[in-house]
């Protein structure tokens, strides 16, 4: 579903990320974990177009993907919720969903009863301003949106963050469900054990290389791992 080659990017000549390899297959959940400035985010931002590769290449879907335009790869697909949710503040629960399916002309209103049941607080609040909304709620809305544009692959940037641990759980629960549903999941967290119980497999990004990579059990026993990212000696 999606492979990224030897892939290099940075900002204004510094080069962030080192040559970095991963892949998501159909169907999984892959953890990216790490400390902050490892350079997760740039990743991801590399990955859907926002940030030029300067070395490498990525592929989605079985093509080549490294300079297609943002908006190109969200129609193919491939949807990234970005760090901090970002709602529009002003607009209704239900108006900030319509927003991804903007250009559509059909299965609007399924997608809209497909997140309905996924997302009940939010049917619930869906004549509601985004801005009314508790920092959880925001968090599903962003993800409520995503799955509005009916993903191929669905790449989260600290879904949690910033969340109490109980709805981080929640959140966490829900990410689970559109697993199960068949949405192949990038997942980038820094609760990293909350992460690798989620997912299949794993890989640990240091200083803009990938440091370790494997099945996501194989990382939570490792005493690397357990002292670096979980907090355990």
């Amino acid at each position: 579903m999606l492979r990224v080659s030897d892939l290099r990017a940075g900002y204004a000549g510094i080069e962030v990320l080192k040559g970095v390899s991963l892949e998501v297959g159909p169907g999984e959940i892959v953890a990216l974990i790490g400390a902050n400035g490892a350079g997760k985010t740039t990743l991801l931002r590399t990955i859907s177009g926002l940030i030029k590769a300067s070395d490498g290449r990525v592929e989605f879907d079985g093509a080549d993907a490294t300079s297609r335009p943002t908006e190109a790869l969200a129609r193919a697909g491939l949807v990234h919720v970005p760090e901090g949710r970002n709602v529009f503040p002003r607009m209704t629960v239900r108006e900030n969903l319509l927003v991804a399916t903007w250009r559509r002309g059909s299965g609007v209103s399924e997608d809209l009863d497909r997140t309905s049941k996924l997302f009940p607080i939010l049917d619930q609040r869906r004549n509601q301003q985004a801005y009314t909304l508790s920092g959880g709620e925001q968090q599903m809305l962003a993800l409520g949106r995503a799955i509005m544009r009916d993903p191929r692959l669905l790449m989260l940037d600290e879904p949690s963050m910033g969340l109490a641990p109980l709805v981080a759980s929640e959140v966490f629960d829900l990410i689970g469900k559109l697993h199960q549903g068949g949405t192949p999941v990038l997942l980038v967290e820094q609760n990293a054990k909350s992460a690798l119980r989620l997912a299949s497999r794993a890989y640990v990004l240091v200083n803009g290389s990938i440091a370790a990579e494997g099945s996501a059990d194989e990382l939570l026993s490792s005493d690397m791992i357990k002292r670096a990212y979980l907090g355990e000696n």
